[in-house]
C-alpha cells in the first residue's frame, strides 16, 4: 500500500523542474523575462486608459522589469533592490491616490530614469559576456524597446509643464498616442499625422529620430555580424 500510494503521489517534481528551468534561464543570462515585461509594459500603455491609476500602474511594471534585469544580470545588492522598490510603490501608491500635474511629471521622470537604469544593467551584462551570441542580440533589442520608452516618458513630462500643447494639432494626446508617435519617429516612418509644436519638442522627436536610425544600422547590425551562434554538441 505505501508503494501504491508513493506511486500516485504527484510529489515536487514539477516544482523542481520549474525552479531548475528559471536557474539555467539566469545562469544563461538570458533577456527573455526583461523584454517579455517590456513589451507587457508596451502594450499597457498602448490599451490603458489615461488615468492616474494606469500611470501608477505603468510605474510598477518598469520598476518589476528593473528587477528583472538585475536579477538576470546578477548585478546589484538586495539592497539596491529592495530601495528601488519601495520608492517605486510609494510614489506609484501617490499617483492613484493623487490627480496633480506635479506629480504626473515626477512620475513620468522617474519612471524614464527607472528605463535609463535598466538599459545599463543590460548594457553592463552584454559587455561583461565578452562575446556577442543570440543573447546579446537579445538584450540589444530589449535596448531598442527601451528607447521608444524613454522618449515616451519624455514627450509625457513636456505634455505637462509646457504652457502649450505637445502636438501642432492642439492636443497633448494621451500615452497611448504619445508612445504611438515615440515609436513611429523612433523607426523613423514619418507618418506626419502628427508632430511637435515647441521647439524642444521638435529637438526630442529629431533626437530620437537620430538615435533609432544609428542604433539600427550600427549596434544591431554590428552584433547580429559577428554573433556566435552557440551549437550543441554533435551526433555520432
Amino acid at each position: 500500500m505505501e508503494g501504491v500510494s508513493a506511486a500516485q503521489s504527484p510529489g515536487p517534481a514539477p516544482n523542481r523542474r520549474f525552479v531548475s528551468v528559471i536557474k539555467e534561464l539566469r545562469a544563461s543570462r538570458s533577456y527573455s523575462f526583461v523584454l517579455l515585461l517590456i513589451l507587457i509594459g508596451f502594450a499597457f500603455t498602448a490599451t490603458a486608459p489615461d488615468e492616474p491609476w494606469s500611470r501608477g500602474v505603468l510605474l510598477l511594471i518598469q520598476c518589476g522589469t528593473l528587477i528583472t534585469a538585475l536579477w538576470t544580470s546578477r548585478s546589484g545588492p538586495l539592497e539596491l533592490r529592495l530601495t528601488a522598490l519601495v520608492l517605486t510603490v510609494g510614489l506609484a501608491v501617490l499617483q492613484i491616490l493623487t490627480n496633480s500635474e506635479a506629480l504626473a511629471a515626477a512620475v513620468a521622470s522617474f519612471s524614464g530614469l527607472l528605463v535609463i537604469a535598466i538599459a545599463v544593467v543590460i548594457v553592463r551584462g552584454i559587455i561583461s559576456e565578452g562575446a556577442v551570441s543570440q543573447r546579446s542580440v537579445l538584450g540589444a533589442i530589449c535596448i531598442y524597446f527601451l528607447l521608444g520608452m524613454l522618449f515616451l516618458f519624455a514627450y509625457g513630462v513636456i505634455a505637462v509643464l509646457d504652457s502649450g500643447p505637445l502636438f501642432a494639432q492642439g492636443t497633448d494626446g494621451t500615452p497611448a498616442l504619445r508612445l504611438y508617435f515615440s515609436f513611429v519617429t523612433l523607426a523613423t516612418v514619418g507618418y506626419g499625422d502628427y508632430t511637435t509644436a515647441s521647439n524642444l519638442g521638435h529637438m526630442l522627436s529629431v533626437l530620437e529620430a537620430l538615435i533609432g536610425q544609428l542604433y539600427l544600422v550600427t549596434v544591431i547590425a554590428v552584433l547580429v555580424s559577428r554573433m556566435h551562434f552557440e551549437r550543441g554538441p554533435r551526433m555520432p
